[in-house]
């Protein structure tokens, strides 16, 4: 980092220290407690945190209020595979945003033709059209689908449908949540978006079933994430694209948590022989500095889209590529999914040690793992938390274990100790 960036940089968190226009007299350090109960009152409820301020991170590493030092195992749920602060990405932001940050789309900038080479030679993808967040991009996946499907395909119009899967999650939006079975997620914020169809999750004859004249996509996880770390029979994903090449079907695949070397290939579909049509990223794409996603797909597909169908005033601003690049180079130079499948498969080893009545199953791929419980697993992250690891339950029953892939593996025996004291002791 040069002397002015790094003047610049250190300069932004004295700033920040001192809560600049808040509104809140900073120079009492504020504890905690106070913290928490700021958020409580002027903050909606739409969150169950385990309660930890975090003050700042590097690495795998994360440090509270009292400096407390915590094993970060969510990795904001794959969104900072690179670590925490990775220095290579912090400069590249710093840089950029004393330069432009925001330019709109109504112009170009030097940085965005430099990200969509660098995915194209990434991923082998023709086309990258940019967003911000995971959900957004799932949007423009299906409005790109559908699109395709009445302009490429022939379906009649506004009679599309895409196939999706039972237990997904692919964002909150009131067009996601529509196609969601999760109870909670649709309750009160209906009516819901029609055009879906939800068939078992790695079910590929419940696929080859679904499918009609007015499909024009089916759109999964490689991986489910959110419901507990799910994995689909082996050779799933292979027979889904075959059945939707034969029927003139997208196959589309998020791959917001599972990609960018999570699961220990670059994306997880790469575990099998099953190329997407349409490519949803998010997450990692910034190392989490910046909410920077895309959806990457082929020219017919893609071309769907002329001026003034879709865009966003933020999607493919300078500053998001400018980090964008810089969390590719270190994902490439540092062999992030080569370590991933190596250190992944280490840590379920030694999970798979562990001795209790409590576990139901241990599973996983890469740094993408999941301990399913016969209970309730918030008391096992809570304790997880005193043991300084920090984790978070999914779907009720499941600890997920997904740390950046920048780990090492005297960090795994670290957190396994902790792990076994906490697991076998309940």
């Amino acid at each position: 980092m040069s002397e002015d960036t790094r003047g610049l940089f250190e300069q932004g968190l004295r700033r920040g220290a001192r809560g600049l226009g808040t509104g809140v007299d900073r120079g009492t350090r504020m504890s905690t407690k106070d913290l928490i109960d700021l958020e409580d009152r002027y903050g909606a409820h739409n969150y169950h945190p385990l309660d930890v301020v975090i003050e700042r991170a590097r690495g795998v590493w994360v440090w509270d209020l009292d400096g407390k030092r915590y094993l970060d195992c969510l990795a904001a749920y794959s969104a900072v595979n690179q670590g925490h602060c990775h220095p290579r990405v912090l400069e590249a932001l710093v840089a950029q945003a004393g330069k432009v940050a925001l330019t709109s789309r109504a112009f170009r900038n030097d940085q965005l033709p430099l990200l969509y080479e660098e995915l194209h030679e990434l991923t082998g993808m023709d086309v990258a059209l940019p967003m911000n967040t995971g959900a957004e991009a799932v949007e423009t996946a299906i409005k790109a689908a559908r699109k395709w499907g009445y302009e490429r395909k022939g379906i009649p119009e506004d009679q599309a449908e895409l196939v999706v899967s039972a237990g997904n999650f692919h964002g909150r939006t009131i067009t996601i949540v529509s196609f969601s079975t999760e109870a909670q997620y649709r309750r009160g914020f209906g009516p819901m978006t029609p055009g879906f169809r939800v068939i078992p999750y790695g079910d590929a004859d419940a696929l080859a079933k679904a499918i009609g004249p007015n499909t024009c996509g089916f759109l999964v996880e490689p991986i489910q994430g959110e419901a507990g770390i799910i994995i689909p029979p082996r050779g799933f994903l292979a027979a889904a694209q075959q059945i939707c090449r034969k029927e003139r079907v997208l196959f589309m695949l998020d791959e917001i948590q599972t990609g960018f070397g999570r699961t220990g290939k670059l994306f997880a579909y790469m575990h099998e022989d099953a190329r997407p049509d349409m490519l949803i990223v998010g997450k990692a794409l910034s190392a989490g500095f910046y909410p920077v996603s895309a959806v990457l797909g082929s020219r017919e597909v893609m071309d769907v889209f002329t001026p003034g169908d879709h865009g966003s005033t933020f999607g493919g601003n300078p500053l998001a590529c400018a980090v964008a690049r810089a969390a590719l180079r270190v994902l490439r130079d540092e062999k992030l999914p080569e370590r991933s499948a190596e250190l992944g498969e280490y840590f379920l080893g030694r999970l798979r040690t562990l001795r209790s009545e409590q576990i139901r199953d241990i599973r996983g791929k890469g740094l993408f793992i999941g301990l399913e419980m016969s209970g309730p697993a918030r008391p096992y992250c809570e304790a997880l938390e005193e043991e300084g690891i920090l984790c978070k339950e999914t779907h009720e029953r499941v600890i997920r274990f997904a740390p950046p892939l920048v780990i090492e593996r005297d960090e795994i025996d670290w957190a396994f100790d902790r792990i076994r004291k906490v697991v076998e002791a309940h």
